[in-house]
Order: structure tokens, then C-alpha cells, then sequence
């Protein structure tokens, strides 16, 4: 019989909505490493938020066969050394479109009208009105391509804005007005009224955005982090937003999570902190769970091939 561990909180969840279909597999859950000490040697599959599986873990798994991302991401995944060889990975993409853009719009929208501004005088009871600024017209500079930010580049268009996205591995994309490579970044980033971040993680974009991108950005422009917190460098960011050579930032994916209490980002008035909630909605372990359904089918008919989302490995 196959086991698979569901390594996440919401494991009764995911357990509940995937028994129905496979009565002949054991699942199981957990979300600590010593939850799991009785079963790992046995498991077969192991079903995760892609960053919250630890090494430790699938070391333990000595039977492992597949790891299951309930994230986009799995560059935690992909150290040289995490995964055995031999072992299948595969990812969640292509569920985190609608949420993700409506982060983005939520964030936009909240950062060029000052909504911060707003609640506080709501809480101070406090009448004052001022231009609210709309996107129409707005340039947005999407850095990296892939399908989250067709999805986004979608809906910028219906409003009104310009889309320029960044990518060293496509010359051009679905709703896209330019596409240029990351060279061009800091030319880029003098363009953009906001510059949104949603490129993998990985070496080659280790503080991708640094100071001399930060640098070239105008005083009233926007930079949002819903990617990864390596991408950013965010002393950098402190620096520029203390010296007013932006506007104000979003970010939903830190350096250090959760955010240390001590790090000044938490009280900048034109800074937004969510606690990397872009990528979950009301409904994702449904929607996880029918693409993890599809890709167990062709697992257990030994089809490997068909499976969704299959992850290149080096």
C-alpha cells in the first residue's frame, strides 16, 4: 500500500478531502518532524507546503519516492543534496492566479491612495480629503514571467495600465505591452510607478533587487514583494524608503519570517506588511488537493509521466 504523509497544518483537511478517492493508499499527517517518527520510514509520498519541508524529514523517508509542493516554489526543494536523485517533484502551479492578483491590485491600490492614512484618520475620527490616484495610466514593471504574472499582466491591462515585464528566459508573454531582460532592470525600474516582484528564488536572484535598482526608481513609485524575501535587499529598501527615494513598498514575502517585532518595517507608515498569506484563499486545500488527486492517479498506475507539474531537476 502507498503512504503519504501530508505535512501541513491543515493536514485533517487535505486527509479528508483525498481518502474518499483513494481508499487503498494510508494517509497520514503531521506538521513537526517527530509527528511523523513512527510512519516516515515507510512513507512513499510526502505532501507539503514546499518551504516548510525540512531536510531532516526526507532524510527520515527512506523509502520516499515523490514530494508533493503545495507551493509554486521549490527552491528549497532543489538544494543540491535535499532531494535523493531518484525521487519525483512536483509543484502546485497554475492554482495561484486570482489570489495573487488581487494581493497585487489590494496592495496598489492601498499604497497609491495612502489607505494607511485613511483607517488611521477613521480611528482618530478625523475628515480629510485629498486626490486619490488611480491606475489608469500606470506603468507596472512585473519581474519574472511566469504564469502568476500573465495572470496579473491580464488584469493590469483591463485597468488601463502599462505592462513591462522582466525575464531572462522569454522575450515576450500573454498581455504584456515589452518584455526585456534583466539586464535592463535598472533602466526598468526608472519606468515603473510600481515595481512588482514575483521572480523565483534562487542564486541568480539573490537581492536581485539591490540598491542601485531601488536607487533609479522615482520618489513616487511603489515596490511590492509578493515573490520570495531573498529577491529583495531589504536594508536597502530601509535605506531608500528612510531617504524618501520611493514611495512606499508591500511586502508579503520576508528575508526573516516571521518578521522579527525589531525590524523598523513594521511602523513605517507607507509600508504594508502581510504575513505571507499571497499564495492561500478560502478554498486552496480544495483546489491543491484536485491537482495532488490527478498527479497520485498516473503515480499509481506508474505513469510518472503524466504527472502534473513535474519539476526539472539538475
Amino acid at each position: 500500500m502507498t503512504q503519504v504523509l501530508i505535512f501541513d497544518v491543515r493536514g485533517p483537511q487535505y486527509r479528508a478531502l483525498l481518502e474518499r478517492r483513494f481508499p487503498t493508499v494510508g494517509f497520514h499527517i503531521g506538521h513537526h518532524v517527530e509527528d511523523a517518527d513512527n510512519v516516515i520510514a515507510d512513507i512513499n509520498v510526502i505532501v507539503g507546503l514546499g518551504h516548510h519541508i525540512p531536510a531532516a524529514l526526507i532524510a527520515k523517508a527512506k523509502n520516499l519516492k515523490w514530494v508533493q509542493a503545495l507551493t509554486t516554489g521549490t527552491e528549497t526543494l532543489t538544494v543540491p543534496g535535499v532531494l535523493p536523485p531518484q525521487v519525483l517533484l512536483t509543484s502546485t502551479r497554475g492554482v495561484h492566479g486570482p489570489q495573487m492578483s488581487e494581493l497585487a491590485f489590494l496592495n496598489m491600490i492601498a499604497l497609491a491612495r495612502d489607505f494607511k492614512k485613511n483607517l488611521q484618520n477613521q480611528a482618530e475620527t478625523k475628515w480629510e480629503q485629498w486626490g486619490q490616484p488611480i491606475l489608469d495610466g500606470k506603468t507596472i514593471v512585473i519581474v519574472g514571467l511566469g504564469l502568476l504574472a500573465e495572470h496579473l499582466a491580464e488584469r493590469c491591462k483591463l485597468f488601463g495600465m502599462k505592462v513591462v515585464g522582466v525575464s531572462n528566459g522569454r522575450a515576450s508573454a500573454p498581455h504584456f505591452d515589452e518584455v526585456h531582460p534583466r539586464s535592463e532592470l535598472v533602466k526598468l525600474a526608472a519606468r515603473a510607478d510600481f515595481l512588482m516582484l514575483l521572480v523565483p528564488y534562487s542564486n541568480d536572484t539573490h537581492h536581485l533587487i539591490d540598491r542601485d535598482v531601488l536607487a533609479a526608481m522615482k520618489p513616487s513609485a511603489f515596490l511590492i514583494n509578493l515573490a520570495r524575501g531573498g529577491v529583495l535587499d531589504e536594508d536597502a529598501l530601509i535605506r531608500a524608503l528612510n531617504e524618501k527615494k520611493l514611495a512606499g513598498a508591500a511586502l508579503d514575502a520576508l528575508a526573516t519570517e516571521p518578521l522579527p517585532a525589531a525590524s523598523p518595517l513594521w511602523t513605517m507608515p507607507n509600508v504594508i506588511i502581510t504575513p505571507h498569506l499571497g499564495g492561500y484563499y478560502d478554498n486552496y486545500p480544495r483546489d491543491a488537493a484536485m491537482q495532488f488527486e490527478k498527479s497520485l492517479e498516473h503515480f499509481l498506475a506508474g505513469k510518472p509521466e503524466l504527472m502534473l507539474n513535474r519539476e526539472k531537476r539538475s
